[in-house]
């Protein structure tokens, strides 16, 4: 077993140790912090994509455009 699946076990097993409303609160606050880490990701990924429209670099067009240039890869 390597250090970090030990160090997953171990998590595991302190939560387990834990009352079963504070194991419920835990999950709800883990839940909470991915989706703000998710949606921090998110703006991250707008303010790129944001910043590339801006300056110039994209390509408009259709669907079927889109796929042409897909096989073309």
């Amino acid at each position: 077993m390597n250090e970090q699946t030990s160090t997953f076990q171990t998590a595991i097993a302190v939560v387990e140790a834990l009352p079963v409303e504070e194991q419920t609160m835990l999950v709800e606050i883990i839940n909470n912090r991915l989706k703000e880490q998710r949606r921090a990701e998110l703006i991250a990924e707008v303010k790129i994509a944001e910043q590339e429209y801006a300056a110039g670099n994209f390509k408009r067009g259709s669907a079927a455009d889109f796929m042409a240039d897909l096989d073309l890869l």
